[in-house]
């Protein structure tokens, strides 16, 4: 199925529907949610992902797991995606939380095969067979670092999101201490407590998040890594390693 709604096929008894969409460079995907968890998976371009209580970066042949009835919107970035949307009773992951997904050669053939198959299709045929397959290696797939919490405390969290609009790898927490009129101890306290990361972590993952969609958009990695405080690209490319265990070029933005 290819550039349709879910609500039209949703309610067919299929334990995973998968279809494929083409999306312009740029279109937002306002707030919504649904039924089914969804496996959003982008075969080109980056998908800028939100909820209230995070943000998530999927890289170019990445996806992202959305629990079933999580509101969320998306941001595409030159994306054509494949979706897998499962219901409730068969989802192969656990949790309430979204999680970008590296995806196996096998799980990406997996998922281009899927698009093409009826909705109704035969559960007891190869197609069944293959959407049962979809889902086992769907549960296996390795959780990527591209993910920053947001804290429920507004002040705090507004902060945060001012950061994600203009990040700064120079940053200090006695800054942020003095705009929340605190001690930059019970900052450091109460941002570990909202967030579950200390406040460097939580800063070098959010310049990383950022850079990769600003790549994606073909900004020059120099202009990037200069703009958000580093002294050259080349620091920027071993911070970049150090959170995601690759340099930008294995994301294809080199």
């Amino acid at each position: 199925m290819r550039n349709i709604s879910i609500d039209t096929v949703d309610a067919i008894d299929r334990p995973v529907l998968a279809i494929g969409t083409d999306y312009p460079p740029g279109h937002l995907l306002h707030t919504h949610s649904h039924r089914r968890a969804q496996f959003l998976y982008g075969a080109t371009g980056v998908m800028e992902v939100g909820s209230d209580d995070g943000a998530w970066v999927v890289p170019p042949q990445r996806g992202v797991w959305i629990p079933a009835g999580k509101p969320h919107r998306v941001r595409m970035l030159g994306v054509s995606t494949r979706s897998l949307y499962i219901e409730p009773r068969a989802v192969p992951r656990q949790g309430d939380q979204c999680q970008v997904l590296n995806v196996s050669p096998l799980l990406r053939q997996l998922l281009m095969e899927a698009v093409d198959l009826p909705p109704e299709y035969d559960r007891q045929s190869r197609d069944g067979v293959l959407m049962r397959l979809v889902l086992h290696e769907l549960s296996r797939a390795e959780v990527l670092p591209l993910h920053v919490p947001l804290p429920r405390d507004a002040a705090l969290a507004m902060l945060c999101v001012d950061f994600l609009r203009q990040p700064d790898v120079h940053a200090a927490p006695a800054a942020w201490a003095a705009r929340l009129n605190v001690s930059e101890r019970t900052f450091n306290r109460r941002f570990g407590l909202e967030t579950g990361m200390s406040f460097g972590k939580w800063r070098q993952r959010a310049c990383v998040l950022v850079a990769l969609s600003r790549l994606a958009a073909g900004e020059p990695v120099t202009a990037v890594a200069l703009d958000m405080g580093y002294d050259s690209p080349g620091a920027f490319s071993t911070m970049f390693r150090k959170t995601l265990g690759r340099p930008p070029s294995h994301f294809g933005m080199l």
